[in-house]
């Protein structure tokens, strides 16, 4: 980290085009090119470093016993990405009484429970395996679970960080799938920090008729706001023009702008019922971005549910029972 964050102001000091450039590159490949050695995700997946999103429970005994359980369970999905081509791959764990037929479709004689489908999006440095204790708990409850790999992330670290929004147009391949082996599917979206940016960010997107509701716990307003918070906090550095520099990069390598990347956006065409968590000891996406998402949205239902004290992503953690009690009661309302 000091080592990035020193090169990076080292090439501030030369404020002129190129380095700028300099600068913008190497923002871009610190923070969504896992490709590169000195990337956050190529220090995690070295032993180097952890994430910001994952680990901090991983010795909690249901965590261990969800983990387990999950990489038993698990079985392989893939999709075509929405932008750039190629394949996607994330995770599935058909609920009770789904048995695919020779074609791929349900089975007739699944109960109704099989109609119900949970896709459950990570946050960023993080992998589906992060959220275990979700797909078990809503197996268990007969819900089917997909659990997509982020771009950047496990097994599509070959592709640059979306932060959410090119995942968003990936989720509505996710959901296509599930359309098309069930066209009677009803489909609950689930996500944490970027992840929750990812299904904010697909609520002003054309859902089909069978996305019945969406749950974000923690995201963030949009991916400039967010990088913009960690700069000042992670990297100690000055927003304007360094920032505009790695948005410039991340517009011609990835594909998309850091204020275009907006759930803000996005939520002001949101349709289904939403419900929007957040700690209020958050400070890498700070608390007060849940009253900016929430008045956002321009859904007729929108819940929004505090945990006192609890960190970044640490909601269920801090108050697991009212947590799941929460989420479940709104799941179960609107499938």
């Amino acid at each position: 980290m000091i080592q990035i964050v020193g090169a990076i102001a080292a090439g501030a000091a030369a404020l002129g085009g190129a380095g700028l450039t300099a600068v913008g590159n190497a923002l871009f490949d610190f923070a969504l090119n896992p490709s590169s050695k000195r990337s956050i995700m190529a220090r995690i997946n070295s032993g180097e470093g952890s994430g910001l999103d994952v680990g901090a429970y991983a010795q909690d005994p249901f965590r261990q016993e969800a983990r387990a359980w999950f990489l038993e369970a698990r079985r392989d999905a893939t999709v075509e990405a929405a932008r750039g081509g190629g394949v996607l791959h994330g995770w599935r764990i058909w609920g009770p009484g789904v048995v695919p037929s020779d074609d791929g479709r349900r089975s007739p004689e699944s109960p109704d429970t099989a109609h119900r489908y949970l896709i459950l999006c990570h946050g960023y440095s993080g992998q589906p395996s992060d959220l275990a204790g979700e797909a078990m708990l809503a197996h268990r409850a007969g819900f089917s679970v997909i659990l997509p790999a982020a771009r950047g992330h496990e097994r599509n670290r070959d592709r640059y960080v979306g932060m959410g929004w090119l995942d968003a147009f990936d989720l509505m391949r996710w959901i296509q799938m599930i359309v098309t082996f069930d066209p009677e599917a009803k489909i609950a979206l689930y996500g944490v920090s970027m992840g929750a940016a990812e299904v904010m960010m697909a609520s002003g997107l054309d859902l089909p008729p069978q996305v019945r509701c969406i749950v974000e716990d923690c995201g963030y307003t949009s991916v400039w706001d967010e990088l913009a918070q960690q700069m000042g906090d992670l990297m100690h550095l000055p927003v304007h023009p360094l920032l505009d520099a790695a948005d410039a990069v991340c517009r011609a390598r990835a594909g998309y702008g850091f204020r275009e990347a907006s759930a803000i956006e996005r939520l002001r065409r949101a349709r289904v019922p939403m419900l929007f968590i957040h700690g209020t000891a958050d400070t890498f996406v700070p608390y007060r971005m849940l009253d900016e998402v929430f008045a956002a949205c321009a859904s007729d239902v929108k819940e929004k549910a505090s945990f006192e004290g609890a960190g970044h992503g640490a909601s269920s953690h801090s108050d697991p029972g009212r947590y799941w009690e929460t989420v479940s009661g709104f799941l179960f309302r609107y499938l």
